[in-house]
């Protein structure tokens, strides 16, 4: 029964955040986070991505929801932070995200945020270091959404794909 849970939460975080290569394989669950990798040598990219474990706000409609932390060891880039919203981001909009009542700020690009350069490894510390994240965004239509992130897991599921792309 556990290995079906498993399988299905992977296979749900892998439909769910469209953005990573469909060639990926699980490395393994930790509590609410799942570690991947894709390809081998110099092209392995590495990452985690996580569900909300609660969503609000009044919309009719939304997307899939999710964060992915990724390394890629072709562009030598590591702890890059990515949130899925599930609907276009309002133009010109930052979202919040608040790890154990911390605010960080990210920039949107359609349905997507990211933390400012040279913020995400900051971050990652505090994710590390934290329980919860929450994070709230406003959609195009000026709907405010906020998604609560577990962050049991996170710890080792990093540790691994750090192991799992050969960074220290």
């Amino acid at each position: 029964m556990i290995t079906k849970v498993f399988s299905i939460s992977i296979t749900a975080i892998i439909v769910l955040i469209s953005g990573q290569s469909l060639g990926q394989k699980a490395i393994d669950k930790f509590g609410d986070w799942t570690a991947f990798y894709d390809g081998s040598g110099k092209k392995r990219s590495c990452y985690i991505a996580s569900l909300p474990q609660k969503q609000s706000g009044k919309y009719k409609s939304r997307g899939a929801t999710g964060i992915t932390v990724t390394h890629r060891m072709q562009q030598n880039t590591k702890n890059i932070i990515e949130i899925r919203a599930g609907y276009t981001y309002r133009k010109d909009s930052e979202v919040e995200i608040k790890i154990d009542g911390k605010p960080f700020l990210f920039f949107t690009n359609s349905d997507s945020a990211w933390a400012y350069d040279k913020e995400d490894s900051k971050i990652v510390r505090s994710m590390v270091r934290g329980k919860s994240m929450v994070v709230t965004g406003f959609s195009s239509r000026g709907t405010k959404t906020v998604d609560t992130y577990s962050l049991l897991g996170f710890t080792q599921a990093h540790r691994s794909i750090g192991k799992s792309c050969g960074l220290k």
